[in-house]
This record gives C-alpha cells, structure tokens and sequence, in this order.
C-alpha cells in the first residue's frame, strides 16, 4: 500500500485529523502557532492511503541548525495514526521530512506505550533510541472512563484525606479567566525561584493559552481573589497533558494543590477526555505528590532519533558541537 503525504492549512481540518486518532494535544494547531512563535517552524502533514483515507498525520516541528546539517525536524506525541498503521505512518512522514525539509535528522516521542508492536518495529525501519529526551517516558495516566469512585479508589488514603481537607478550607477552585492569568504567572515565577528552575517569558505562556484556547484549560485556587495555586492542562480530544502548575505559601499550607488536581481530573472526565496524563515521573517530591494519585505508573516509547542525512552520524556522534546544537534545538529546558 501506498502512503499519500500532503500538507494540511486549515486549522479546522487539522484539528479533527489529530482527533479523529486520538491524537495529544501537543499536535493540535494552537501548539504549533506557539512553537512556530518561538524559534521553531511547523509543517503539518496528513496521510492518506490509495483510497484517499486518511490513515495518520504529524505535526513537524524544525529547527534550523548550522551548515552542513540544515535542520533538526521534531515530532511532540506525534504521529498520530490509525491502529496497525503506525510504522507505515512514521516511514512515510520520515521521507517527507528528507525529501521537503532536508533534515539531518527526525526525532519523535511518540503517545505510544513501551512494549507494544509499534515500539518493538522501530529499530528494524531505522530507528535509534536517544537519550537527548524532552517529554519523560515514565508518567502515569489516568483512564478517565473509570468512575469517580473508582477513581478516588485508586488513590493513596493520604491523598484522599488531603483532597477532602483541602475542599472544606475557604477556597474557591474554578477555570481561571485570561484577565487572571498574570496572577498564575506570579504564582509560577515564585515557585520557580524556590525550585530553582528555568521558565519562560509571559509571552510563551500567554500564546499558548490564547493559540490553543479551550485545548489549554487552566484552574486555580483563590484566596478571595487571589489566586495561591494553578494547573495548566493542555487538552485533545482523547488527552490531558499537565503543561505548568504552582502554589505559593498560602496555597501549600493549605494543600491546595490535592483539591486543584482533583478538579481538574473531573473536569477533563466531564469533558469526555479518556486519558489524563501527569506529564513525567521523576524521582522527586513532585512525583511522590503524584503518586498519590494512583496505583500503578505507565512507561511511553522514549525517545527514538532516524538519521535522514549522510551527515547524520558526525552529526550524532563526532561533534560535541553538534550534539550540543541538537540538544538545544530539542527545545528549551525552560519548563
């Protein structure tokens, strides 16, 4: 069978494409507007068969890189493709890629399970796993078609006093409206500054919740009218994906964060999103906060890099350069 590759414009047409796969929010059009805002470019193709079927789609992310080796081209959760189809989807978007953008390399972090069928076929087509890793593989999803109870039953007793403790406290927990959002930003600043990591401009932030619009939802904890924790979702049709959240003195000492996560796992469950995703699991107290919210952890396919260049293996390989290059048009380690 022959794989049609063909540029897709128009938002609408894209977003169902991505949908109609169960695709992750991080291939919808409002992410590729903001990544295309901030030093990267963004290609979206559709895939169709003989009959003109669309069978999958990809969200090409490319950045430039230094002469000989052109560009770096990324896919975020992508491919999306129908179920089977996954390795004839990824080879065709592969040969796009050398053919159009004349890439060095294509790297992928596809929303794909470790272990199955898809992952096991992927050093055979060419596929090297890579280490220079953006998205964890190693998260926890929730499925969202189980009950609320059954939900609450998978918890940890602890998280579940804590979500109860936290919802009788004096605080209001709903959607956050644009005019609020530099509040979440001040929230944020201060939680990074007493983590000690890397953010963002407001810019960045404020595009994503303006390009992606009701796929990027955000919640908070108010005080009255402040606001003392957030979280950040970004949301398809199948997904959540916890982009950003934070909470200052007030909104810790009241735990604030247990009844936050909560509601937005009830909101998405509402929304009819099957899957929430606590987007990676480290070895920190963050991830021992998540923990808590389930009884199992999940493992993704990881990072996987195909050479589309002769120049790929001194690109890989000989030049720390280059492989400082590559690792930095990953993406930013800003969170």
């Amino acid at each position: 069978m022959t794989l049609n590759v063909v540029p897709c414009h128009v938002r609408e047409q894209w977003d169902s494409a991505v949908n109609t796969h169960q695709g992750h929010p991080m291939q919808l059009w409002g992410w590729g507007e903001t990544k295309a805002a901030h030093n990267w470019s963004v290609d979206r193709v559709l895939v169709n068969d003989d009959a003109g079927k669309l069978v999958g789609s990809a969200q090409i992310l490319v950045r430039k890189l230094p002469f000989p080796f052109r560009s770096l081209a990324y896919l975020a959760r992508g491919p999306q493709a129908a179920p089977g189809q996954e390795i004839q989807v990824l080879t065709a978007v592969a040969q796009y890629v050398q053919n159009v953008h004349k890439s060095v390399a294509l790297s992928i972090e596809p929303d794909w399970a470790e272990g199955t069928v898809a992952v096991a076929a992927l050093p055979a087509t060419g596929w090297q796993r890579s280490q220079s890793t953006i998205l964890i593989p190693r998260t926890l999803i929730l499925d969202l078609n189980r009950s609320e109870d059954e939900l609450l039953g998978a918890m940890s007793k602890k998280t579940r006093q804590y979500i109860r403790k936290s919802g009788r406290e004096a605080l209001d927990y709903r959607a956050v409206s644009a005019a609020e959002l530099p509040q979440c930003l001040a929230v944020y600043k201060e939680t990074a500054a007493r983590a000690d990591f890397g953010i963002h401009a407001d810019d960045y932030y404020l595009d994503i919740f303006n390009n992606l619009g009701a796929g990027s939802p955000v919640y908070a904890a108010f005080d009255g009218e402040t606001v003392v924790a957030f979280l950040w979702l970004a949301a398809s049709g199948a997904t959540a994906f916890e982009l950003y959240g934070g909470m200052n003195e007030t909104g810790g000492n009241l735990k604030a964060n247990f009844s936050l996560k909560w509601l937005a796992i009830q909101e998405m469950k509402a929304r009819g999103v099957a899957r929430y995703d606590f987007n990676g699991l480290l070895n920190d107290g963050v991830s021992k906060f998540k923990f808590g919210f389930a009884d199992h952890e999940d493992l993704l396919a990881g990072t996987w890099d195909k050479g589309l260049s002769p120049w790929y293996p001194v690109f890989a390989k000989a030049l720390p350069t280059a492989r400082k290059a590559m690792r930095k048009a990953r993406g930013l380690i800003k969170r």
